[in-house]
């Protein structure tokens, strides 16, 4: 039976982003605790990108145990790794190089690759390698960071798409309808076997779709409503512009 939600909303952007670092580190320290690492499978966008403008800094860089975190990526575009819209690209930025990451402990989706059913192919034995899981089995990540596109989207699942109907691969070419279209993506059923899912929502744009996601029943084909861990935890984390259309009970 999948999990009702937890949702935590903050009065304002730093809270939002102290919330959320918070709630990594403990999630980091447990998974670490229980297993000796943790898996974490980044986003990207701007809302996680404040995320990691927060985590490394001293106040919180310092807590993490980063010899002991693996990162991986939710999705990516298929585009050279230096690419301005490159979701590694931007986490290298913003989060690896500034923490000294070494390599081998950040396993990127190669969108450069000519062949992007070949690329989602490399990363699934990637992922399955690292995880010791073999098929038809979907691995348990520990934290996977996910946001919210305003058609409902999340990682690169988009509404009516192939992608979103993958019922054995790990990795999929997901298909964007603008911008650049091809996108490599997990599929559903790596999210929902996850530990924990932790959805990053900010600002007045996307209420009416957090709304929908969350309570609305009727929305339930919406990519990110789908989202529904068999036996993990899911979380999202709001700002007040992002909750206040929300009506079901929340915490502060």
């Amino acid at each position: 039976m999948a999990v009702t939600p937890d949702i935590v909303v903050a009065r304002q952007g730093q809270e939002w982003a102290q919330k959320t670092a918070a709630f990594m580190l403990s999630v980091s320290e447990q998974a670490i605790h229980s297993t000796g690492r943790c898996l974490i499978v980044l986003s990207g966008g701007s809302t996680p990108r404040t995320l990691y403008q927060t985590i490394r800094t001293p106040e919180w860089s310092t807590r993490f145990h980063w010899s002991r975190i693996v990162f991986l990526f939710g999705d990516d575009r298929c585009v050279a790794p230096e690419h301005p819209e490159s979701n590694f690209g931007m986490a290298q930025q913003e989060l690896f190089q500034p923490l000294n990451i070494p390599r081998d402990h950040i396993y990127r989706m190669k969108g450069e690759h000519q062949d992007p059913t070949a690329a989602a192919e490399d990363y699934e034995r990637t992922l399955r390698d690292l995880t010791q899981c073999s098929p038809p089995a979907f691995p348990r990540l520990d934290l996977i960071l996910l946001g919210l596109g305003d058609d409902g989207h999340t990682a690169s699942l988009f509404p009516g798409t192939e992608a979103l109907q993958e019922p054995l691969k790990l990795v999929t070419v997901g298909q964007a309808p603008t911008g650049i279209t091809h996108r490599l993506t997990l599929t559903l059923g790596v999210l929902n076997r996850a530990a924990v899912i932790l959805f990053m929502v900010t600002g007045a744009g996307k209420a009416e779709m957090v709304r929908r996601v969350i309570e609305s029943e009727s929305d339930r084909s919406l990519p990110a409503a789908r989202v529904l861990p068999d036996s993990g935890r899911l979380v999202w984390m709001l700002d007040q512009a992002a909750a206040q259309q929300l009506t079901m009970k929340r915490s502060n």
